[in-house]
């Protein structure tokens, strides 16, 4: 066995004539936050249904925690965590009951799960809650909840599906720190999600899903360097330096407004691309007062990269990878 996270090769999925996962490759090293996009229908929940061996593919292989799908499927469910996008919480028994029901289930010892659930009580800050029904929880309790039930099993990789659908700002940001944590402790991530600032909040990696196929994949940064519209804004003290900078810079915009006079330069953002810009200035004497770096958010990648596989057959069958 290899400690290895989540690989995958050449996996297919059909459903009669509908082709919903076709030929997908990815692999995620263990320990990491990887986060897979999409928009509905693209494939996202049935991914993690096959590698979280519900259901089983048409063609391809993978492997989980260095267990082979095929050949290992009790081994893989030994080692895995699944939250999908609705609670599994039963909401006729207490939150601790809920984590005792989960250790009997997984034939914990009756001393060692009341242990666990007692940790995982504490570490989620359910302990105040832990003699009430999950009816009265709110929906961020709901979801940590949640997740505490899957970490019972000391799970090495977990699967999250969409894990904070539904959930208000101060919930969701509770649910990434709990995420980031356990990244932190050697876990590996797997996280599907339609929110785009998630998964740059998230991920190390991230992969776009559309259309059954990985259109782009690559560090959050790399993609969104990917996307046109790039650019560095010059803020300057009057219209004197403005002009000296501008006849630096002829690739510039001006941007008048009320008492600001700033320039657009195209750029990447990088440090190389900073440092040639900046020595350029230099170079007329001209020192602007701010300097903000502008990117495309994930947000743009998305759509763009999705956009264009509804648009054209053709870019939708075409894989790009950022390495």
């Amino acid at each position: 066995m290899t400690d290895s996270g989540i690989t995958v090769t050449g996996l297919r999925k059909s459903y009669g004539n509908q082709v919903v996962l076709d030929g997908i490759d990815l692999d995620v090293p263990a320990g990491t936050i990887f986060a897979l996009l999409g928009p509905n229908g693209a494939g996202k929940t049935t991914m993690v249904h096959i590698l979280a061996t519900l259901i089983p593919p048409d063609a391809g292989g993978a492997t989980v925690a260095g267990h082979d799908l095929a050949t290992e499927a009790g081994k893989v469910r030994g080692a895995i965590g699944v939250t999908g996008q609705f609670s599994a919480v039963d909401n006729l028994l207490t939150g601790e009951e809920n984590l005792l029901l989960i250790a009997d289930l997984l034939h914990l010892p009756r001393r060692a799960g009341r242990r666990r659930a007692a940790e995982l009580l504490e570490r989620f800050e359910l302990t105040d809650a832990a003699r009430r029904t999950p009816a009265t929880y709110s929906g961020g309790l709901r979801r940590r909840l949640d997740l505490a039930m899957t970490l019972v099993g000391d799970p090495r990789v977990i699967f999250l599906d969409e894990p904070t659908t539904g959930l208000d700002p101060r919930s969701r940001r509770t649910v990434w720190e709990i995420v980031r944590g356990l990244a932190a402790d050697g876990v590996t991530i797997f996280l599907t999600t339609q929110y785009l600032d998630e998964a740059d909040q998230l991920a190390g990696r991230v992969a776009v899903l559309d259309r059954g196929r990985i259109v782009a994949e690559g560090r959050p940064g790399e993609l969104k360097r990917r996307v046109p519209g790039a650019h560095v804004r010059l803020g300057f003290a009057g219209p004197e330096a403005l002009n000296a900078a501008a006849a630096l810079l002829p690739a510039a915009t001006v941007i008048l407004g009320e008492g600001a006079f700033e320039l657009r330069v195209p750029g990447d953002g990088t440090a190389a691309d900073l440092r040639e810009l900046l020595d350029r200035l230099q170079t007329g004497e001209v020192e602007p007062d701010t300097l903000t770096v502008h990117t495309p958010d994930l947000d743009d990648v998305f759509f763009a990269l999705t956009g264009h596989a509804v648009a054209s057959a053709a870019a939708s069958s075409e894989t790009e990878t950022v390495r």
